[in-house]
C-alpha cells in the first residue's frame, strides 16, 4: 500500500471504536462544546442510518440536519424514500417542485422532527482526508443504510 495512504488509514478502526463506544445523545440535546471537524452517526432504535462529516463544529452540523433550512440532506433522503421520489436534476421532481407539494413538504418536515429525536454519536477529526476516509469507513462498518456514495 502507498505509505502516504496507509498513514491516512492507520487510525480508522481506533477512531471508529471511539465513535461507537461513545454514549449517544439525542440529536436535539447534543452538547454545544463539540470538536471542530469530525464524523457523526445517526441511529434510530439501534439501527445506524447515516454517517456524515463536517469541518464545522459537530454540534452545528448535527443541528443543521433538523433546522429550519430547506437543505437538510438526510431529511431529504428520508422524505424521498418515504414518498418514492428519487433525486433528479429535472424541474419536475426537483427540491423546489417537491417542496411545493403539500404531501411531500409534510413528509420532509416530519423527517426533520424524526432526526431531531434520533441518537447521534461523534468523534473529532480535523484532517479532511482522514475525515473523508473515516466517513466511508463508518458508513460501511456500521451498515448505515442511508450512505450510498453514489453520484447523483
Amino acid at each position: 500500500m502507498n505509505p502516504t495512504f496507509h498513514s491516512l488509514t492507520d487510525q480508522l478502526e481506533e477512531k471508529f471504536r471511539l465513535l461507537m463506544d461513545m454514549d449517544p445523545f439525542v440529536a436535539e440535546d447534543v452538547p454545544r462544546n463539540t470538536p471542530k471537524g469530525g464524523i457523526y452517526l445517526f441511529s434510530e432504535n439501534g439501527i445506524h442510518l447515516y454517517a456524515g462529516r463536517t469541518k464545522r463544529k459537530l454540534s452545528v452540523r448535527i443541528r443543521s440536519h433538523f433546522g429550519s433550512a430547506l437543505d437538510c440532506p438526510f431529511a431529504w433522503q428520508i422524505a424521498r424514500e418515504m414518498t418514492g421520489h428519487k433525486a433528479t436534476y429535472k424541474r419536475e421532481g426537483s427540491r423546489k417542485d417537491l417542496l411545493s407539494r403539500p404531501g411531500f413538504k409534510r413528509t420532509y418536515d416530519d423527517a426533520k422532527l424524526r432526526i431531531r429525536k434520533m441518537h447521534v454519536r461523534y468523534v473529532g477529526e480535523a484532517d479532511p482526508l482522514r475525515q473523508a476516509l473515516l466517513e466511508i469507513y463508518t458508513a460501511v462498518a456500521s451498515s448505515a443504510r442511508h450512505n450510498d456514495f453514489d453520484t447523483h
